[in-house]
């Protein structure tokens, strides 16, 4: 998993954190306390991750708990790409 959280930080800092320093955001840190990601923020994240992991991302899994850190980000694609490769997800 340490490529996607690789990928979701290099994302977070290139469209969100520009000139902040890489220790300047730990894995567990919340986007939405920090002030790092807005609503329209969130919209581009969902696009992203659809694109760049070719997953779906529904209504319905548009909350905190799988999209308010890196670490819940990329347990958040874990578990996406999982339920599609075991078949369930088609």
């Amino acid at each position: 998993m340490s490529t996607t959280v690789d990928a979701i930080r290099a994302f977070i800092f290139e469209n969100f954190l520009f000139d902040a320093d890489d220790d300047g955001l730990q894995n567990d840190d919340s986007f939405l306390d920090k002030g790092i990601i807005d609503s329209t923020g969130v919209l581009e994240l969902v696009e992203w991750l659809e694109d760049e992991f070719g997953i779906p991302v529904e209504d319905e899994e548009l909350v905190p708990e799988n999209l308010d850190s890196v670490n819940q980000l990329a347990a958040f694609v874990a578990r996406k790409k999982e339920y599609i490769s075991s078949g369930e997800g088609k």
